[in-house]
């Protein structure tokens, strides 16, 4: 239903989005994921019809994102990190006002309405000026507007920006409800988030794609790393700090000082753990110890981990 190939968008010299591609599926439901400035907006934007590609090409279900912009709004919904308004309007007035834009017969904007009114939880402020809203209820309203044609394909920027623990929680399970309708692209910087409800996720980074899969496949690539967390009373923070470092498998130490303790963060090697040898040094030294355990590496860490791995690359591209 989405496919990109080779797709590179310049503004003047900066390169947004350098000669990516990648597919998304009937009935998917990926996330796309990067960091403010990642190139996901400008991604986005491509595929929405506001930007042309400077290169390269993208579909929606067959149809060119250039030649066939029209045909491909009228299949699409789209949900913008800020939703554009009108907020004289009525949020009832807006959302007939959009149908009309959308050819929408009369009857069935009236249905849409009802629909979106309870889908988006619109019921109590479907009357009301969208000027008196707080973000999160116009977030509600930029929803419902993007799937009141029940389009094939969303594209959801930020869906959960603004909402409460409540909210964000029912537009989870409304995301996975439209799932089972629609072809759906979610961009985020929040991993979190998207974790709860892609079954895929593409990483970009520096307008690069640096990881794409599954979340288990993505989960492969971290398995055995982690870190170790430990609480130790005794030597100062030098001496322990050498002592950490001749441990097998530690790459990195984080100190930290907590209440008359030292708080250690031990990030290991693949398939290390280092937990007895560091039982056993605390024993031998005659160090007090009230906690050990380990975490296992996250997605949030993997993803922190091939984004900074990208920007290292290209600082080092600038320098030669």
């Amino acid at each position: 239903m989405i496919r990109v190939t080779n797709l590179t968008k310049r503004f003047g010299r900066l390169v947004a989005v350098d000669n990516i591609s990648f597919h998304v599926e009937r009935g998917d439901v990926v996330g796309f994921l990067g960091p403010n400035g990642a190139g996901k907006s400008t991604t986005i934007r491509v595929l929405t019809c506001y930007h042309p590609a400077s290169s390269g090409s993208a579909t929606i279900g067959g149809l060119d994102v250039f030649t066939d912009s029209m045909e491909v709004r009228n299949r699409l919904g789209y949900l913008p990190e800020t939703t554009p308004l009108y907020p004289e309007m009525r949020v009832r007035e807006y959302l007939n006002f959009r149908g009309k834009l959308r050819r929408m017969s009369r009857s069935d904007r009236q249905g849409a309405i009802r629909r979106v009114t309870e889908r988006c939880w619109m019921g109590e402020f479907i009357d009301r000026p969208i000027g008196q809203l707080s973000r999160g209820m116009r977030q509600r309203v930029g929803l419902a507007d993007a799937i009141m044609h029940e389009p094939d394909v969303l594209i959801l920027d930020e869906p959960t920006a603004g909402l409460d623990p409540a909210q964000i929680r029912e537009t989870r399970n409304l995301i996975k409800e439209l799932g089972e309708r629609h072809t759906i692209l979610i961009s985020s910087h929040i991993l979190h988030e998207v974790e709860q409800v892609c079954a895929r996720i593409i990483i970009i980074a520096g307008g690069k794609i640096v990881a794409s899969g599954t979340v288990d496949e993505l989960r492969e690539h971290i398995a055995g790393r982690g870190r170790v967390i430990a609480e130790i009373r005794g030597p100062d923070e030098k001496e322990l700090e050498t002592k950490m470092r001749g441990l097998p498998g530690v790459d990195r130490i984080e100190l930290s000082a907590v209440n008359g303790w030292t708080r250690l963060a031990l990030e290991t090697k693949p398939d290390h753990d280092i937990r007895e040898e560091l039982y056993r040094l605390t024993s031998e030294s005659g160090w007090s110890l009230r906690e050990i355990r380990r975490e296992g590496a996250t997605l949030e860490d993997f993803f922190i981990q091939v984004t900074a791995e990208q920007h290292a690359k290209q600082a080092e591209a600038a320098r030669a």
